[in-house]
């Protein structure tokens, strides 16, 4: 799978709301290439994270 597969994959996890999987998806994208529009989508979801799940970071 290239970079770009791995972005769209992972935002089709972020729209079915499997938040763990598209981070998955989007890391994976970025280890392919830095450059890859997954870097911004994977911030915007950490800020999803921080949103609605403080306790995934102190547990």
């Amino acid at each position: 799978m290239t970079s770009a597969d791995y972005y769209r994959l992972g935002n089709d996890f972020r729209r079915k709301g499997d938040f763990k999987r598209a981070m998955e998806a989007y890391m994976e994208a970025i280890a392919l290439d830095p450059e890859s529009p997954a870097a911004e989508a994977k911030k915007m979801l950490e800020n999803i994270y921080v949103f609605y799940c403080k306790d995934m970071y102190n547990p």
